[in-house]
């Protein structure tokens, strides 16, 4: 079995942290086996180089491997690069074609971000990972495969799994065994080593001289937060060997290559519930009640009217009534006294007085209500009646006719609107 520094080596990966050499070393103790890795951590730490690992350290190295990107395949197609297709299986299947699973028997496949598989593709992939057998697009005849899975993703999976978007069954399948890759800004010793390979690369690639680090640049790096990890990292670099003349850089010239992240602190995000119909229930019970105790409030005050000719008793008596019933944000009334000015009565309006009084019963489980025909005096009449006519009589002069209403000319405004006169 190789050591953890020769694996480095001979596949050029960089960095002595503990976390890069447990997972490497993870890698080698599992390659020998069949068993499902799982591959997780940021996107840009370098998760394609732990299934090259594990795949030319097995009995399977001698043949096939396939990295298969399932975030690039559109969804309509995936099943039919994955698992092949028949002549005539769909539009523009004019031949019969063999998927990655047919071709790499015996060998190994790579799913890079296999948290964007859509859920009918997750479903096939199980059946291979449980039996190893899988159909065609198009086909009805099962066929066998003998493909060792590597897996990886930057998703975060038991988030995508309460979500519904990815099947718990097919997770544990894949992560038999997991290694996590730790991002760049948790190996801040490994950084410049980075940089200085990724300079050197370039240097050879565009045949010049490689670029310098001074101390205050070095720290700069080291510092960073690196949200792109080593790809991020490796761009900066070739940036700047392409770009500066002077091959010797200062902090100011490698923090222009360096988007500016603002604050380095991780935001909290308050996450609810998308939706809670149990408190959507308990709310619309509750303006149901309300609106069923305004009504009843509403014919108490009506009876009143109708049996007491004296408004100013009424307005006494009932005025938290009033104010309950009328004093509503969308009402334009400012006081129970403005509210029974306008309701009031002419005294040579005769009101009719009904010999018994209709019981209110309240009744929590019924939420609505018919109001008798015999009711038939409606304050909302009878208070457009009265606005009309004193419009009519001091022709349309607002101010006089709230004077002779005995309202504000702001409150007769708002009734002139709302009725639409």
């Amino acid at each position: 079995m190789e050591g953890v520094q020769t694996t480095k080596q001979r596949f050029g990966i960089i960095g002595d942290d503990p976390k890069l050499n447990r997972a490497i070393e993870k890698s080698i103790q599992v390659a020998p086996t069949d068993i499902s890795v799982l591959v997780t951590g940021e996107s840009g730490v370098g998760k394609e180089s732990i299934p090259k690992i594990i795949h030319s350290l097995s009995h399977r190295k001698h043949n096939k491997y396939i990295a298969v990107n399932c975030g690039a395949i559109p969804e309509g197609t995936i099943d039919s690069e994955l698992f092949g297709h028949e002549k005539g299986a769909f539009t523009g299947a004019t031949q019969t074609r063999s998927g990655y699973f047919e071709v790499a028997d015996g060998g190994t496949i790579f799913l890079d971000e296999v948290g964007e598989l859509p859920l009918p593709t997750q479903v096939r992939l199980l059946r291979v990972l449980e039996n190893g057998e899988f159909l065609k697009v198009g086909s009805s005849k099962t066929q066998k495969t003998d493909v060792r899975i590597v897996a990886a993703t930057n998703v975060q999976m038991f988030e995508a799994i309460k979500e519904g978007k990815f099947r718990e069954d097919l997770y544990y399948r894949l992560s038999t065994i997991e290694i996590n890759l730790p991002p760049l800004r948790e190996r801040k010793n490994d950084i410049h080593l980075l940089f200085r390979k990724f300079a050197s690369d370039f240097a050879m690639k565009y045949k010049m001289p490689t670029i310098r680090l001074d101390e205050q640049a070095t720290n700069l790096l080291t510092q960073y937060r690196w949200a792109g990890n080593i790809r991020q990292l490796r761009n900066v670099a070739e940036q700047v060997s392409v770009l500066e003349q002077n091959r010797s850089i200062t902090a100011d010239t490698i923090q222009n290559y360096l988007p500016d992240t603002g604050s380095k602190l991780p935001a909290v995000i308050d996450k609810k519930e998308s939706s809670d119909f149990s408190n959507e229930r308990e709310i619309l019970y509750k303006v149901l009640f309300d609106m069923k105790s305004d009504l009843n409030d509403l014919k108490k005050l009506t009876l009143e009217l109708m049996k007491n000719g004296n408004t100013e008793d009424v307005r006494e008596e009932n005025e938290s009534l009033i104010n309950k019933i009328y004093k509503k944000e969308e009402d334009t009334y400012d006081t129970a006294e403005e509210v029974m000015e306008v309701l009031q009565i002419p005294e040579q309006a005769t009101p009719v007085v009904p010999t018994t009084i209709p019981e209110v019963k309240e009744d929590p489980y019924h939420f609505a209500e018919e109001i008798e025909e015999e009711e038939t005096l409606s304050l909302h009449d009878k208070e457009l009646e009265l606005i009309k006519k004193s419009l009519e009589r001091h022709k349309g002069k607002r101010k006089a006719a709230a004077d002779e209403l005995g309202i504000s000319e702001r409150t007769l405004y708002r009734k002139i609107k709302q009725f639409d006169l």
